[in-house]
């Protein structure tokens, strides 16, 4: 079973990581001091001092490895997190070892001899060599698993639409070593099949399953209706001592990415994770709109004027138009522009969207609209503090009236505030284009948010959003 060789598996990942741990500071050693590339002037420490630091280096990262949560089961752990923990890890071991030279200056004279190039050496290749070592294993366990073996054996309590989205990413995730043994539930008959995995009857067979000791996991995907013998259900898997995990039917009532968080021990539901709720990260995005704003009016001001002298000097009417648009917490603001259409009065001008080969959009235009150019102005709704660099488009209050009630969770864009230019913009997702897929991106930037996505999204946009088929 796995659950009685997942420790040995364990003990075995801590000695491989030794194992490189040491043979990477001893590699950093030989080539710093002792190969044909080292350089013999370099003043040192006798081979014994260096090597005695093994004893701590070595169990010192296996600390740092089980801190940084390298040491937990890889079956579903994504590869980047763990790559990222390794960075971590590792980042964090060399600078500790620095500071605990620089204290044992004070203490031990000689020990400023020791070499922080070696150390620096060791770092890189130890991060390398541990994220080598840590693919192979993945790439090996993989294999085996898609092979039949080392396979965790699950049996799923209650058929429901978690159920089947257990079963999907299951089965399009062989790698994973999950084997589905089937389901019990009261509803839906015996023999009833999913995706190759049958109804074996009903929940109260659990009394003569669990017994056997066949199971590694008892997952409980129980349908909204049976939640009244949840608490049954778990007492009784506890008590056989198989793992049990529960996957919450819930995706009807919160369909976006909800996260847990503690209220004095009661744990507490949200329906949606937004990073930009926090103070830190609100306020890092609007320093780096207000700087961001700024240096864009600078090094663009050449080229709004001559756009300004284009749109007046072409066309009858202002440089600059100005249209309501919905923003952040549902309040309307005044949303600037390069005008590109002829002046038209308030009737026509909220008949729709603009369409291709528009005959209302002037020449001048055309090619602004075409270029993303006639955007540009928003620098100043930024600067103001109405929108943001990146951030899902604003939209015009009578468009929000109507696609509040034909679109689920479309309301959501408007947590945070809008933006120059968006994921959904950079994805093909403007002008007239389906309105659910741009939400679908917008609620995607929204839960996902980081400073590194929105400089990804700007980066982006250089090659991709301003220039768009759909931009007419």
């Amino acid at each position: 079973m796995i659950k009685d060789n997942q420790k040995y598996f364990n003990r075995l990942h801590v000695v491989v990581d030794a194992i490189v741990i040491a043979g990477s500071y001893l590699l950093a050693w030989w080539l710093m001091f002792e190969s044909s590339l080292a350089d013999k002037n370099i003043g040192r420490l006798g081979m014994g001092t260096y090597f005695s630091a093994l004893y701590f280096l070595v169990p010192g990262y296996l600390v740092l490895y089980y801190w940084f949560r390298l040491y937990t089961p890889k079956r579903a752990q994504r590869a980047e997190d763990e790559i990222l923990n390794v960075f971590k890890a590792n980042l964090v071991g060399y600078i500790l070892v620095l500071a605990a030279l620089f204290l044992a200056n004070s203490l031990v004279d000689y020990m400023r001899h020791f070499s922080r190039s070696m150390l620096t050496l060791f770092a890189v290749i130890n991060t390398v060599s541990t994220l080598l070592v840590r693919a192979f294993i993945r790439r090996l366990l993989h294999f085996f698993r898609k092979k039949g073996y080392n396979l965790k054996h699950i049996l799923l309590v209650g058929y429901s639409r978690a159920a089947e989205a257990y079963i999907d990413r299951i089965m399009s995730n062989p790698q994973w070593g999950y084997l589905i043994r089937g389901i019990l539930d009261d509803s839906v008959p015996r023999g009833a099949v999913y995706k190759g995995v049958k109804v074996l009857g009903a929940i109260d067979n659990l009394l003569y399953i669990l017994p056997e000791n066949k199971l590694d996991e008892i997952a409980v995907t129980l349908s909204l209706s049976d939640y009244d013998r949840l608490e049954e259900i778990v007492n009784l898997c506890e008590k056989s001592g198989v793992h049990t995990k529960f996957i919450p039917d819930y995706n009807s009532l919160i369909p976006g990415k909800p996260y847990t968080e503690d209220l004095s021990g009661l744990p507490v539901i949200n329906i949606r994770y937004v990073p930009l709720s926090n103070t830190l990260n609100a306020l890092a995005k609007r320093t780096v709109d207000i700087v961001g704003a700024l240096c864009g009016l600078i090094l663009l001001s050449p080229l709004l004027l001559i756009v300004a002298v284009l749109v007046k000097t072409t066309s009858k009417g202002p440089i600059i138009f100005s249209q309501e648009r919905v923003g952040m917490h549902n309040r309307v603001f005044k949303m600037y522009k390069f005008r590109t259409m002829r002046v038209q009065d308030d009737a026509e001008e909220k008949k729709g969207w603009t369409t291709r080969n528009d005959p209302r959009v002037t020449k001048v235009g055309r090619f602004l609209r075409r270029t993303s150019i006639d955007e540009l102005p928003q620098l100043f709704n930024i600067l103001i503090g109405n929108m943001s660099l990146v951030g899902p488009r604003p939209e015009r209050p009578q468009y929000v009236e109507k696609f509040k009630e034909e679109i689920p969770r479309y309301m959501i864009k408007h947590q945070i505030r809008p933006g120059l230019t968006g994921w959904a913009q950079i994805n093909g997702y403007r002008g007239d284009t389906s309105i659910r897929k741009r939400i679908e991106y917008d609620i995607f930037y929204i839960e996902n948010w980081s400073m590194g996505f929105d400089i990804k999204i700007m980066f982006l946009t250089i090659f991709k959003g301003f220039i768009n088929d759909n931009a007419y």
